[in-house]
């Protein structure tokens, strides 16, 4: 998911970046010989980097190479940034086979049988730690790879639309109003699902005190127009799983055809392994098809996502396209075609490597380290939102004590661990959850017990300097970096398409993305 890009008109693109009152210097006559000028002594490094026209001339490689990595020390530590759950660390062996593997074209299955293979593997694995029926020779699970869950979840969505489609054709009846009921703190991927394949989006809202879906209320919003139900293993918001088992059960009561999607993006490889007995996967039978992200606690760098279907029923058989243009008969269910095979043989490496003990190993650690820093964190004061002892994902989302009468909100806290080199989102929760603010750190592989005590430090001494503060340097202090970030992020979306009305963002507010609501302030550490 990337933002939409604005091309500058001509006016834009010759202002420049030179100051005023500089355009007279002539850099273009360096005296520096390509051919054994260092980097810094080329007439590269005084020249503006290109940014909107292709040079007409080359560039030597140490050179481009050089003056790209400078360009990038802009960014911020990956490690550092408690935001995303996405992988920040694979290890030296796994990254070589990664990088061997990056000319690589996956789809091309007739030239790279092996990485095939490999990806089979994986998917035969993964569908087993899902506990899909393998006993019956009727019932045969499959599943493919994307590029993230994003795609698992369009792919999950169509197929389940498709389905209901031709049932509703057999049985003679109307099918041009499909609706799907979901949370209304999932990820915004399913917004679009359902606003790009034209489904009506039925939302079981949040509460004050109710964060995840309400499995009584998501049942009763069924209809005859309904293709799915989607629940979630691991919210985006809290870390919470919901209650799958309690829709499935809610479903066969009621005598309800309906079919459910899980969502386990973030905790399908967290929940196989930290709490084994909890039953959300194919042992509920209602469960037709889940997705889960190889980038985030399947320990791979971006993008790879899984996606598996309970039997070929679920999977219509015309939305499977047979192609052997590229040598081979093969079939393809993909929203896009060619990409990389590099992150499939690193979520291979991973499964073989470190096994369902390794798996075990880390994300009890990890559960662990969650369950030390939100105990930290409420000796500090913070109200805890998420739970703890490996019944929600390791993560803590927590807020400030509305009792306590703070002159500061947890978008200045943020604000102050940015300084220190932490990005720790601050963000407002779903619809209809009285605008709660909160914040939320993501304990990832490599955040060890000796990076939490660092960051609980900069907690005390952030709460410390924003008490020290009276309520007007707050407020100046959130407005003058309001003010020196807008014009860095305007550059991230196309004006035209700003102050949509649409989602659940534009709505009510809801931030889907958790950096979204937070000012992205550029801080060298």
């Amino acid at each position: 998911m990337v933002h939409l890009a604005s091309v500058p008109n001509d006016a834009e693109a010759r202002r420049g970046s030179v100051a005023e009152g500089l355009e007279k210097i002539n850099f273009d006559d360096s005296p520096g010989n390509e051919g054994t000028a260092s980097v810094y002594g080329s007439r590269f490094a005084v020249q503006e980097l290109p940014q909107h026209e292709m040079p007409e001339g080359e560039m030597p490689k140490e050179v481009a190479y050089r003056l790209i990595r400078d360009d990038l020390t802009l960014d911020g530590n990956p490690m550092l940034n408690l935001a995303s759950f996405v992988t920040t660390y694979m290890e030296d062996e796994v990254e070589k086979l990664m990088a061997e593997a990056l000319p690589k074209n996956f789809i091309d299955y007739e030239e790279y049988p092996q990485t095939a293979e490999i990806q089979n593997r994986c998917v035969s694995m993964i569908a087993r730690m899902f506990n899909a029926p393998t006993h019956s020779e009727q019932e045969t699970a499959m599943g493919t790879s994307c590029v993230g869950s994003s795609e698992a979840i369009m792919l999950g969505v169509l197929s389940m639309k498709r389905r209901w489609q031709n049932k509703r054709k057999a049985e003679g009846k109307d099918y041009s109003k499909p609706n799907i009921i979901m949370n209304s703190a999932v990820q915004v991927v399913w917004e679009k699902a359902a606003r790009y394949f034209e489904i009506e989006e039925r939302y079981s809202y949040c509460t004050q005190d109710r964060y995840v879906i309400d499995p009584e209320e998501a049942v009763n919003l069924v209809d005859e127009n309904t293709i799915g139900i989607c629940a979630i293993i691991g919210t985006t918001y809290t870390g919470e799983y919901e209650d799958v088992k309690a829709i499935n059960d809610l479903l066969i009561k009621k005598n309800i055809d309906c079919p459910i999607h899980v969502d386990a993006a973030s905790g399908g490889f967290v929940a196989p392994f930290v709490v084994p007995d909890l039953p959300w996967d194919f042992r509920l039978e209602k469960v037709v098809s889940i997705n889960v992200s190889g980038h985030k606690y399947g320990l791979v760098y971006p993008g790879v996502g899984w996606v598996v279907w309970r039997s070929p029923e679920f999977l219509p058989k015309e939305l499977v396209f047979n192609i052997n243009y590229l040598g081979a008969d093969q079939a393809s269910f993909t929203l896009n075609f060619s990409k990389g095979a590099s992150q499939v043989i690193g979520q291979y490496y991973q499964m073989i490597r470190l096994g369902k003990r390794g798996y075990r190993s880390i994300m009890m650690n990890l559960t662990r380290t969650a369950d030390y820093l939100a105990a930290n964190l409420k000796q500090l004061g913070f109200i805890i939102m998420s739970k703890g002892g490996g019944q929600g994902l390791p993560l803590v989302a927590f807020r400030l004590d509305p009792e306590k009468g703070h002159h500061y909100d947890e978008f200045a806290v943020a604000h102050q661990l940015r300084e220190r080199g932490w990005v720790v989102p601050a963000y407002t929760m779903a619809p209809h959850s009285e605008s709660l603010k909160l914040m939320r750190v993501v304990v990832r592989e490599d955040f060890s017990r000796a990076r939490c005590d660092t960051l609980v430090k900069d907690f005390k001494l952030a709460l410390q300097t924003l008490n020290e503060m009276d309520k007007k340097t707050v407020e100046d202090h959130k407005e003058h970096v309001k003010k020196n970030t807008s014009a860095t992020k305007s550059k991230n979306a196309h004006p035209h398409y700003q102050k949509e009305k649409h989602s659940l963002q534009g709505k009510h507010g809801k931030s889907t993305n958790m950096k979204e609501q937070q000012c992205n302030k550029r801080t060298k550490v």
